[in-house]
């Protein structure tokens, strides 16, 4: 119990802004990190759910309700997913080689392709969040949890493009089987959890994150040889804007859009 208590530690520090206690980082107690990583998506779609309500309840600007709708998960993660959306985007932008763009995943410095990037996505996400009742943010909730069950299935699975840095440092850590095997039980439970909630929307979202999912391997294999905590980073932003969308286009087919 010691040991999985401190891998619940090790995930909300390394993931979101959450106060932890102070751990020690040792293999023993990373083995099951991942399985946890999760519930940092689970406070964000929660968080999500309980301004929704307030939302419905206060009357506000919707300018400013979806503004706080969308910075959410930044509040809770710090942005750190943000961060690897960014340098993939100048890596990909390059259009160097294999080698050069793992070089630029690890430059510190932003290029013009991850600030337009970047302006682009919050742009395009607040205007998906303004087309979310509380409907659209029941559904897309549980998405936060998703997308991250299925990263870090991703990355105790798929091979890796360096043998350092903070995903090669958890796969190694990690009980890869048991790992995979929560993860698997964890996407089963929340698929049947979005669909129970709302078919449609929860339906396209799962089909948004599948897509997402299957090109974030090919990216990687392609482009990367394989995964870092920076392609990562890219496939939670883009999945949980894809999913948030694919609600939103289900909500405006059905007439139920509007915050």
């Amino acid at each position: 119990m010691k040991g999985l208590f401190q891998s619940f530690i090790i995930a909300f520090s390394m993931y979101s802004k959450i106060p932890m206690p102070r751990c020690e980082w040792k293999e023993e107690n990373m083995a099951y990190a991942m399985c946890f990583w999760p519930w940092v998506g689970a406070v964000i779609g929660l968080l999500w759910y309980v301004w929704g309500m307030i939302g419905n309840h206060v009357n506000m600007n919707p300018a400013f309700f979806t503004a706080v709708l969308l910075l959410i998960s930044v509040f809770v993660t710090g942005g750190i997913h943000l961060d690897g959306l960014l340098d993939t985007a100048d890596a990909m932008s390059s259009w160097q080689t294999r080698e050069r763009r793992l070089e630029i995943l690890k430059d510190s410095h932003a290029g013009a392709f991850a600030v337009i990037t970047g302006v682009v996505y919050f742009v395009f996400y607040y205007g998906v969040c303004s087309q979310l009742d509380m409907r659209g943010i029941t559904a897309a909730a549980p998405g936060f949890m998703l997308s991250r069950t299925l990263s870090a299935y991703a990355i105790v699975t798929f091979p890796k493009a360096r043998k350092d840095g903070t995903v090669a440092a958890f796969s190694r850590g990690a009980s890869t089987r048991r790992v995979q095997a929560v993860m698997i039980i964890y996407g089963l439970c929340l698929a049947a959890l979005m669909l129970w909630l709302d078919p449609l929307a929860g339906g396209a979202a799962l089909v948004g994150a599948a897509l997402v999912f299957w090109y974030y391997h090919h990216l990687a294999m392609k482009y990367f040889g394989g995964t870092t905590g920076d392609i990562a980073g890219w496939f939670l932003s883009i999945c949980e804007l894809v999913m948030a969308l694919a609600v939103a286009v289900v909500l405006i087919i059905t007439g139920g859009a509007g915050a």
